[in-house]
């Protein structure tokens, strides 16, 4: 990078947003305004999260939040030497020809009828979990399981089975690497902003750019073999890869010209996006969803009970799924309140207008979409509160405004939303029956309880939560304070065994060779610490408690 675009070009752009009203931050050389950025997510996801209030912004956004508050809603701020402009309006957003080509042939992929077909796949991973859970439950009394992994492996399972069909397990091993790449990924994201650090032969670098190339690899291999099945009219076009070949062959055709279909590096980003947009931001949900049928009691015995009367003991099939309202208003509200898309970012390829701002070519332009999911001035003073019932009318609750977009918004919206929906209720359907019962535990993760919850009235003891505190749970865990007069006795155990659990938030597993000092025998003589100290944002922990 050269000291024009280091230093000069950088602060005519902020010179040309200043005088159009917008306001943020004084350019700094190279860094812009990334380690603040870095340094204030990294604050506030040290912090133990409090389940009792739902409002999520200053978690995940809290330099937007910040720039916001200081600078009003008509603000940018600085990625390096590139300025990105905050919006608050989702219809500013525009796409360029290229996607809406895209969009037109992968439409097809995700079209209700074709949608149909997948759910034998769908019903299969998910009754595969359940039965994992099943088998871990004795058949008297409860038993606690990390939902987590599992949920991960769910959507994994399910988008390797419908996005490759007998291609599978092929499939399976391509997502493991994008799983992997996902957490090196996010990695990059939260540590330390160096500009060009990219660009050097560090072991991460190293080790993103071998998957990248393995899984391109991979999957045109599989690409090539349907290729060449379809030449020989054998191909199985029931998957998302044969549907979206199928209908990029059909539009070559009709339009007699290879420039109005995708090329086929643009299929294998296709696939490769099947991963990042079918598994992260579903499992996620999935997760968030339990955490909150965990907190609300009523609204889990109504979904049961809504589910026990659709279906009874019958098979979940579409028509039965789009009518399960109250699941539906449940998982609308599980987006909004935790939406796995924080923000929405384009860049500007060329100059354009912004309402009445002009923005040069290369701008950034964010939409940030866990604020405006949060705005009282939109949804109420109950904002940050769980209820589902806001979405029996979204269009008077929002006041008319497009406010709620989870799966994005105009003619970039989400195409897989409806795959997304279909495998969400598929997944909350078994749960929400009478088999297992859904409490929190220490408020720190969801787990599901088979039979009954810990306490006699099926709930963990309120009192023993608000005692305790995040304090506690940072800084005594499994230090031998379940022997504490403070604790129920229903949480009084024999052996109690501390494991490290998968951070959702940060994506990625605790070191291996930190367990041995986080498991002793002599409860009373662990020391946490150090190990704090060493990874504190991935120290999130649970007990599972065996009777």
């Amino acid at each position: 990078m050269d000291k024009l675009q280091m230093i000069v070009q950088p602060k005519k752009l902020g010179k040309l947003l200043r005088k159009q009203g917008l306001k943020g931050n004084s350019y700094r050389i190279l860094y812009g305004d990334m380690k603040e950025l870095s340094g204030m997510i990294k604050e506030a996801t040290s912090k133990p999260m409090n389940l009792s209030d739902h409002d999520f912004a200053p978690r995940m956004v809290p330099f937007f939040l910040e720039t916001i508050k200081k600078y009003g809603k008509n603000s940018f701020i600085w990625l390096g030497p590139r300025p990105q402009v905050l919006i608050m309006d989702p219809e500013l957003i525009k796409e360029e020809d290229k996607w809406t080509k895209h969009r037109k042939i992968i439409n097809l992929v995700f079209h209700l009828e074709k949608l149909k077909h997948m759910l034998p796949a769908f019903y299969l991973s998910c009754t595969e979990m359940l039965s994992k859970w099943a088998d871990a439950v004795p058949v008297e009394g409860s038993h606690e399981i990390g939902v987590w992994p599992h949920l991960q492996q769910l959507s994994s399972d399910v988008i390797s089975r419908t996005a490759f069909g007998s291609s599978y397990e092929e499939g399976e091993k391509i997502f493991e690497l994008q799983k992997e790449h996902a957490q090196h990924f996010l990695e990059a994201v939260r540590s330390v902003y160096i500009p060009g650090w990219r660009f050097l032969p560090t072991k991460r670098n190293r080790r993103m750019k071998e998957i990248n190339k393995h899984g391109r690899s991979s999957i045109r291999g599989i690409i090539d073999k349907r290729l060449k099945a379809m030449e020989a009219g054998d191909a199985d076009n029931e998957d998302l890869l044969g549907i979206l070949l199928e209908s990029n062959f059909k539009e070559i055709q009709q339009q007699g010209n290879k420039d109005f279909g995708m090329s086929i590096e643009e299929v294998i980003e296709e696939c490769k996006l099947f991963y990042f947009a079918g598994v992260e931001t579903t499992s996620v949900w999935l997760l968030w969803t339990l955490v909150l049928l965990s907190r609300y009691q009523d609204w889990q015995a109504r979904a049961r009970e809504e589910v026990l009367q659709v279906f009874g003991s019958q098979k979940p099939d579409f028509d039965g799924l789009n009518r399960l309202k109250a699941v539906t208003m449940i998982l609308y509200e599980s987006l909004r309140l935790y939406s796995p898309i924080t923000t929405l970012t384009r860049q500007a390829n060329e100059d354009i207008a912004l309402g009445e701002v002009s923005i040069p070519a290369g701008i950034l332009i964010s939409l940030a979409v866990i604020i405006l999911h949060h705005d009282e001035e939109i949804w109420g003073e109950d904002a940050s509160k769980f209820n589902p019932e806001r979405f029996k009318g979204l269009s008077s609750t929002t006041k008319g405004q497009i406010t709620y977009f989870p799966f994005a918004w105009g003619p970039r919206i989400c195409i897989g939303q409806n795959f997304a929906m279909l495998e969400a209720k598929m997944a909350v359907y078994d749960p929400t029956k009478l088999l297992f019962r859904i409490v929190s535990i220490l408020h720190t993760c969801s787990s599901i309880l088979a039979n009954h919850a810990a306490s006699g009235d099926g709930e963990i003891d309120e009192d023993f939560t608000h005692r305790i505190g995040a304090g506690w749970l940072k800084w005594r865990l499994a230090s031998g304070v379940l022997c504490d007069k403070k604790v129920p006795p229903n949480l009084k155990v024999r052996r109690c065994e501390t494991l490290a659990m998968d951070d959702f938030r940060q994506g990625r597993d605790r070191p291996k060779k930190y367990w041995k000092e986080v498991i002793r025998h002599d409860m009373e003589q662990l020391q946490l610490t150090e190990d704090m100290a060493l990874d504190r944002k991935v120290w999130r922990m649970r007990i599972r408690v065996e009777g």
